[in-house]
């Protein structure tokens, strides 16, 4: 701004000094005159030229100013504007890296909104077990919306049985049977979570079988303890005595080894007896199931001995419901229900899942959904969709699906599934952790040691 004043002012201030003499000083005298006259009227001329120019100078000059400023505020603008956008830009990916999702916890699972619903109207809870993970798993629900669950670790966990009249519960595991005892008052008074928990099954006698793989397990009569032994192909007692007791084998197995030559499964129980069992075969050579393994299983009453159906894919859980003889056919993932008579079955209902496991409470049916195991050569045989594992809620007078509960980590396979009536909120102990031996029962009063 300084030079813009001294290049104009200067000019000016020296252009102006004839516009102050008096006006009676400009005569003309002859041509003389006349020549002087011209001189002085160009020189006011030029003078008023020059303030000319210095007005629209001076305008045009602010005009480019006022351009060049505006220009300058649009260029900030735009600056702030472009911060801004970073700014958002930062936000949004900090927002987005703190939404990543979270790691699952062990046995997350997903689940039908009215499942919680469902097993509060039942009164009941579910524990299914599960070797692959080494777990049993009770799931109660929480409310009326959400379910809890509750894993506790064993080893290679299979069949599991209740004895209903003494609240009592057996399981089967890789070379042992714990048999538990419900104690509601320890449960009250747990230390760990008092006034939490409604029942506590404490283990309270192992029997030590050795590597038996027993499948299916149940109580008897008098307090008896029937297991399916896999491995030797029979099914037998469990007592104090022995590792095992045979009580009986299909006819087509000749003698009680370890070879599980048909691999002999499940057990239904009448009247506190085994009634049927599922075979995956009829062989009587080291694990000869395998050779027909989609096609070869069988249903076999064992009063009569006799094979009442076959060509069964790979048949698990028979069960007596309503004097009604239901099987699961695992390879095709089918509910069938048996006609013993005619030796034929009726579809109930078809699953997406190798279908293991099921029990019935009040026309509800609950079923294991197990995954196809990896590198198997047995699944592998499997023409099936079977992606998921957990349990499948199926009404059974309608053979109409009531919900499911899908596991998302931990779990791949079930093998057996029971409802434990009348049970909102069950616990249970293992021998693996110190805390069973400081819960002391006996017939009149009950304790828990206290740490000093």
């Amino acid at each position: 701004m300084d030079d813009f004043k001294l290049g104009v002012n200067t000019p000016v201030d020296q252009g102006c000094s004839p516009l102050i003499y008096p006006k009676t000083q400009i005569k003309s005298y002859g041509l003389m005159g006349t020549i002087k006259n011209i001189v002085i009227l160009s020189s006011i001329v030029l003078v008023l030229v020059l303030v000319l120019v210095f007005v629209i100078g001076f305008v045009q000059y602010n005009n480019y100013i006022g351009i060049k400023n505006e220009n300058i505020k649009k260029r900030a603008n735009l600056i702030a504007v472009t911060f801004d956008k970073n700014k958002l830009k930062n936000a949004i990916n900090t927002m987005s890296t703190n939404n990543q999702p979270q790691a699952l916890t062990p046995f997350s699972c997903i689940y039908s909104a009215h499942v919680p619903e469902l097993l509060q109207k039942l009164n009941c809870s579910l524990a299914i077990t599960t070797y692959q993970a080494g777990k049993i798993v009770f799931i109660s629900a929480l409310n009326e919306n959400k379910i809890v669950q509750l894993p506790r670790t064993f080893d290679k966990p299979m069949g599991i049985t209740q004895d209903h009249k003494k609240d009592k519960l057996a399981l089967a595991c890789k070379d042992e049977v714990i048999v538990f005892s419900n104690s509601k008052d320890l449960a009250k008074h747990y230390p760990r979570s008092p006034d939490k928990y409604d029942s506590l099954y404490m283990p309270r006698l192992t029997y030590h079988t050795g590597t038996l793989d027993i499948h299916d397990l149940n109580f008897g009569q008098n307090n008896e303890l029937y297991g399916v032994n896999t491995l030797f192909s029979s099914i037998v007692k469990i007592d104090d005595d022995y590792n095992f007791i045979p009580v009986w084998q299909p006819k087509f197995i000749d003698s009680v080894v370890a070879e599980d030559r048909c691999h002999l499964n499940g057990m239904a129980m009448l009247d506190g007896k085994p009634k049927y069992v599922t075979a995956f075969g009829q062989g009587n050579s080291f694990q000869s199931w395998r050779d027909n393994v989609t096609t070869g299983g069988v249903i076999i009453d064992v009063e009569t001995d006799e094979i009442i159906i076959d060509g069964l894919a790979m048949p698990h859980t028979p069960r007596i419901f309503n004097g009604k003889l239901y099987t699961l056919l695992s390879a095709t993932g089918e509910l069938i229900k048996v006609d013993k008579k005619n030796g034929t079955y009726e579809v109930i209902v078809k699953l997406d899942g190798f279908v293991r496991g099921m029990d019935l409470y009040q026309n509800y049916l609950f079923i294991g959904l197990s995954k196809l195991r990896e590198n198997s050569s047995t699944f592998a045989k499997l023409n099936l969709k079977a992606n998921e594992a957990g349990i499948m809620i199926v009404h059974l007078p309608t053979g109409s699906i009531a919900g499911k509960i899908t596991y998302q980590t931990s779990l791949d396979e079930i093998y057996d599934v029971h409802v434990l009536p009348g049970k909102r909120r069950p616990n249970i102990m293992n021998t693996i952790r110190p805390d069973y031996k400081e819960g002391v029962t006996t017939p009149d009063s009950t304790y828990w040691a206290i740490k000093k």
